[in-house]
């Protein structure tokens, strides 16, 4: 296995690990609640004005399917609808105060996940973490441009 190989494996490893590890205490304490439904309060709790546009970009998922998750969980009584009085064509989302402590939760979770990991990242340089930070986004770049070969514009769908 080359060098090129022996990182792909060791990043699909720790990802599935970490995802692994993560979604048993999640499913735990979240457990009335899907990954993507949670995922949604967070970056709604995080962002301002957030719309379907907004989300869709986020998530890479199409309008339709963020249609659906944002029905789910205004049914669910997280999240609410609301429209600005200066564009009354756009709908916007915020939390609701159910949201809010789901938000809450699932924001300490992340706490702790961050301070299980600390023993890892603290003896890490600025300049161990500058590099990995330029290799994470050429990566990602690279991953836009392959995703763009393809004709998918992940910003309107």
């Amino acid at each position: 296995m080359n060098k090129q190989e022996q990182v792909m494996a060791g990043i699909r490893e720790v990802f599935n690990k970490m995802a692994w590890l993560n979604k048993l205490k999640m499913e735990d304490i979240l457990k009335d609640y899907k990954s993507s439904e949670v995922h949604c309060i967070e970056y709604i709790g995080k962002n301002g004005d957030s719309n379907v546009t907004k989300l869709g970009e986020a998530f890479y998922m199409t309008r339709g399917a963020i249609s659906k998750l944002t029905k789910k969980l205004i049914q669910k009584g997280l999240i609410e609808s609301y429209q600005k009085p200066d564009n009354k064509k756009e709908i916007y989302f915020r939390l609701t105060e159910q949201g809010q402590e789901l938000y809450k939760v699932h924001d300490e979770l992340h706490k702790e996940f961050q301070e299980r990991d600390k023993a890892v990242f603290e003896p890490v340089t600025e300049e161990q973490f500058d590099s990995m930070l330029r290799f994470v986004e050429k990566y990602s770049n690279h991953l836009d441009s392959e995703i763009k070969k393809l004709g998918v514009d992940t910003k309107s769908e």
